[in-house]
């Protein structure tokens, strides 16, 4: 009965979730100017999204954007882990308290918080895209950093003293020993830092140049408008990022349970030898 009632639960939850995504994603294949009024089917709203230039070259930034963030955010936010897991404990918990307080704080005083210092303190313009790379930086890496830290929490102690016990330097070490254990979370965390890069609207409205814009704030601005092509290619542009999430998830996930049944398999061969 318990089982019935969480799996009941889950249903409900995930119609919620994924109900009206669907119903966008089926409206984006029909001539519909307005969500209720089914018309025909047409792959209008996609020959729109990619053949339009303003829409391509949001895209195109957007992605470049989150990207370029992401691989910042990983970096920084390993490197921190890392640095965080092999400290004393009283630094370790300092660096992780102050990890908390941008994950927890709400965006738009973050994005207010980094306007005001790059922006009006330090003088730096907006056009430079400076303010809005390390605005999005700031956003990422602290989730980074809560992806990585528990699987350097899930390694073996005792492997990096091992390596350095057998005549590896400290950077060897950490290259062919402590990264290859932590790579699961260290992509985990690029991949979320992609997702909250292509989500935010916040810090994207402070610091980004006037003409510029993400797929967040060119949504927020279109939906404002009378451009009824361009707010259903936006249907079209939905339907696409729904499914690239769920492709990405999918093979993620067959990238872990191949990587899990190779360690099943050496750990199988290894009691064998012995």
């Amino acid at each position: 009965m318990k089982k019935i009632l969480s799996y009941s639960w889950l249903a409900i939850v995930a119609l919620f979730m994924y109900i009206p995504v669907l119903i966008l994603a089926f409206y984006s294949f029909t001539d519909s100017t307005t969500i209720g009024a089914v018309r025909g089917f047409s792959l209008h709203n996609y020959v729109t999204l990619f053949t339009t230039e303003e829409l391509r070259n949001m895209i195109a930034g957007t992605l470049l954007l989150a990207v370029g963030a992401a691989v910042i955010s990983s970096i920084l936010g390993t490197v921190g882990a890392v640095g965080a897991f092999y400290s004393r404990s009283f630094t370790r918990n300092l660096v992780e308290n102050a990890n908390r307080i941008p994950v927890v704080n709400a965006d738009v005083v973050t994005a207010f918080s980094i306007c005001i210092l790059l922006i009006v303190v330090l003088g730096i313009e907006k056009n430079t895209f400076i303010p809005l790379v390390i605005g999005h930086v700031v956003l990422c890496t602290p989730f980074v950093y809560l992806a990585v830290m528990p699987k350097l929490k899930q390694m073996d102690n005792g492997l990096y003293e091992a390596a350095l016990d057998l005549g590896a330097t400290p950077f060897q070490a950490l290259y062919k020993v402590v990264i290859p254990q932590i790579v699961p979370g260290i992509v985990s965390g690029f991949m979320l830092s992609i997702t909250l890069s292509l989500d935010d609207y916040f810090i994207s409205t402070y610091t980004k140049p006037a003409t510029f814009d993400t797929i967040s704030t060119y949504v927020v601005n279109a939906t404002r408008g009378a451009q009824t092509e361009i707010k259903t290619a936006l249907w079209a542009l939905s339907t696409v990022i729904f499914l690239v999430v769920i492709l990405a998830v999918v093979i993620m996930n067959l990238a872990a349970a191949g990587t899990e049944k190779k360690q099943e398999v050496s750990a199988y061969e290894g009691r064998e030898k012995v």
